[in-house]
């Protein structure tokens, strides 16, 4: 038994409910009289949904497959080998389901060596390697066809890249050794960590190819047959493929320095995972592949043994798995139909909630508001949206015409909602305004419509209060920009009935929205924890710490934006609401800052000015600002921050406001931004021991989000 079949059967004991991906070889005749050909194809026996994986045993499948075919080349019964995958998938890297099982570096390292020693013989084999990335390929799905001499790509594949710095990993089977050795340096920084770390964004196959990962484009339709006759070309001599000479010296360091910077940007130092990755591409400079290879093995063991990819793994986990089974939610069957929406406002964001539902349910869709003039503007708005999709191709022309034709506005509100299955008003945050909205469209709208409240901190059992029927009115708190942020608060008010819960429930999931079920308590969820964190910042402002020193604080935990960058995109003057309303609630921790009303009342926009291209204090801003003289340290200030919001969650907890504290991890990745390598903020938590500083227990057992001991 060769080494690798070893170590393979000894990771796969770790592995018991892996998805065996099959490597099936077929062999056939190339065009244009090139010879006999090996076709290995990935294939783990089920459809597109659940695409093609490497665990130890499908490892070991690949390598058996590779044993045949090595053969063959070495007898001169074949001229090449290709790989390639099932339809729309080519795979999509490794098994992540055991990793979170282990337990021990030794393990971790045999999964990295497994991996590598699978993949490099396709380099070594007699006969030349050709990759077809026909459909999705990320991580060791990329990494298999680096490995191999030549790779095509298929112009309709959707979703390619190496993430596994967005997880917490290095791309470890030969990503970070072999991508910079063929395309450069720079080029190589973008995919692994600029693109992973802008929400894991990904590559279509046109960028593959002009980035010279992909030395040939053909059309998905006839990708594979392309594929081959190109291959036969590349055989027979008729087609010579060029790479372009790489540049290795000044250029690679100002890469590297680059790659820095932007993990500086988005991580702040407070993961691993980028700077090993970056270290692993500064070193691959010399070209020694197995160098590189032995330190992504290290590497790998190391971020495998710690929180930070574990955190990213649980984050990982609650977006692909709890946010399509959302916690508490009534059973789907009791759901009614929705043919027809209606919106009270037509605003900004009831505009962009508009467009929203008529772009995900594609049913007749009616604004009202107060005057014509503001009706126009909204429909006005849903239109151009439309164009611009139009123009850029995501829409045709037909559809164009029919959305549009979809979307009215009408002042009546009898007119517009007689026969709207689902009615959503956003209309200003002001308890009297919305049940006045509610009580007209009560008035009008069929006895089976649901009524659902925009709100971001108002008590929807309250605004249901004087209704005759308040069992059919649901929070559907939005995120702004709603077609960018995927959560979206679903709130159960006293008397909501479980119909009309359900019915929230499948309009959200056809919205493609991420919806939590929360208590209808103060400002839900993602509202409450930020204005308490924001609000702690702005009270060691208040005493005396200056606005840099307290923005800095929080830096480590590699929020998307500053706490007061953050406010501007806000607005001071929704930020001070918010803090009221939860003043008024809990007046015992949640304060109303002077200075922030001080800033609202002079009509700014946000503490900074941008005109130097980076936030600067508006010294308009500063000037208004009444400090005391306590001044504290970056680090008392993320203390102070950290705890405040540590004992929030727990209150939260403790109320029933969510389900599970995988609930508030859920909200802030979806609805706030906050970093997958954190895990959202419980697991961060735990990890700093302020969960147990501050509540005397942690948040999540030792495993979740953690090493098991």
């Amino acid at each position: 038994m060769s080494n690798v079949a070893e170590l393979l059967k000894g990771a796969a004991e770790l592995f018991p409910d892996e998805v065996v991906t099959e490597a099936h070889v077929r062999h056939f005749d190339l065009p244009l009289g090139a010879g006999r050909f090996a076709l290995i194809t990935l294939d783990n026996g089920f459809d597109h949904t659940k695409p093609n994986t490497f665990g130890p045993q499908s490892l070991a499948k690949l390598d058996a497959a590779i044993d045949q075919v090595e053969r063959e080349a070495e007898a001169d019964e074949i001229v090449g080998v290709g790989v390639t995958g099932k339809p729309f998938i080519f795979a999509v890297g490794a098994d992540l389901k055991g990793v979170e099982q282990l337990k021990d570096r030794d393990h971790a390292i045999a999964i990295g060596k497994g991996g590598h020693d699978v993949f490099k013989r396709l380099g070594s084999l007699a006969v030349p390697t050709f990759a077809y990335y026909n459909g999705a390929a990320m991580g060791g799905g990329v990494e298999v066809g680096l490995h191999c001499r030549y790779r095509t790509v298929s112009a309709a594949l959707p979703a390619f890249s190496l993430p596994e710095v967005f997880l917490g990993l290095v791309p470890g089977w030969g990503g970070c050794t072999l991508l910079p050795n063929l395309i450069g340096a720079d080029k190589a920084v973008s995919v692994i960590i600029e693109n992973s770390l802008s929400q894991n964004r990904q590559l279509k196959g046109k960028q593959v190819y002009e980035l010279g990962i992909a030395d040939a484009l053909f059309e998905g339709a006839d990708f594979l047959e392309q594929s081959l006759v190109w291959t036969a070309a590349v055989l027979k001599g008729e087609i010579t493929v060029d790479r372009p000479e790489i540049d290795r010296g000044e250029a690679w360091d100002k890469a590297v320095e680059r790659g820095r910077f932007i993990a500086d940007s988005k991580v702040h130092g407070a993961a691993p995972a980028a700077y090993r990755a970056l270290e692993i591409i500064s070193d691959a400079r010399n070209g020694d592949l197995q160098q590189g290879y032995d330190a992504e093995d290290q590497a790998l063991a190391d971020l495998i043994m710690g929180d930070e990819l574990r955190s990213g793994l649980y984050a990982f986990n609650l977006v692909q798995k709890r946010a399509k089974r959302p916690a508490g939610a009534p059973d789907k069957s009791l759901a009614r139909p929705v043919t027809k929406v209606g919106v009270v406002g037509a605003g900004l964001m009831a505009s962009q909630l508009a467009l929203l539902f008529l772009r995900r349910l594609e049913v007749p869709v009616v604004l009202t508001d107060i005057d014509q003039a503001r009706i126009d503007k909204g429909v006005g708005y849903v239109h151009a949206e439309i164009d611009k999709l139009l123009g850029k191709g995501r829409i045709n022309q037909d559809k164009a015409n029919r959305l549009k034709a979809l979307v009215t506005g009408v002042l009546d509100k009898a007119e517009g909602f007689s026969d709207a299955d689902f009615v959503i008003e956003a209309v200003f945050e002001e308890m009297g305004v919305k049940q006045q909205v509610f009580a007209e469209v009560e008035a009008v709208a069929p006895a089976h419509a649901i009524l659902a409240t925009n709100t971001s901190s108002l008590s929807v059992s309250e605004m249901a209060s004087k209704l005759k029927h308040p069992e059919r009115v649901v929070g559907f708190h939005f995120f702004n920009p709603v077609a960018v942020l995927p959560l979206l608060e679903i709130v159960r008010g006293e008397r909501t009935d479980d119909a009309s819960l359900a019915t929230a429930f499948g309009v959200a999931r056809k919205l493609k929205k991420t919806a939590v079920l929360v208590k209808d308590a103060p400002a839900f969820v993602v509202n409450r924890i930020l204005t308490r964190f924001m609000g702690e910042v702005q009270n060691v402002i208040d005493e005396g710490t200056p606005v840099a020193v307290a923005e800095k604080a929080v830096e480590p935990l590699g929020l998307p934006m500053s706490p007061l960058v953050l406010l501007e995109l806000v607005g001071p003057a929704i930020g001070l609401h918010v803090s009221e309303t939860l003043h008024g609630a809990f007046p015992d921790r949640f304060t109303v800052s002077a200075n922030l009303k001080r800033v609202v009342e002079a009509g700014k926009r946000g503490f900074y000015v941008h005109d130097s291209g980076r936030p600067e204090l508006d010294p308009e801003v500063a000037a208004l600002l009444q400090q005391g003289d306590t001044v504290l340290t970056e680090e008392q200030v993320r203390e102070r921050v950290l705890g405040a919001v540590a004992q929030e969650i727990g209150l939260m907890l403790d109320e029933g406001v969510v389900a599970e504290a995988q609930d508030i991890d859920l909200c802030l990745i979806t609805g706030a931004g906050w970093p997958f390598h954190l895990g959202g903020i419980t697991p961060y938590l735990d990890r700093e021991g302020v969960s147990e500083r501050v509540n005397g227990k942690r948040f999540l057992a030792p495993g979740v989000a953690s090493v098991p001991a």
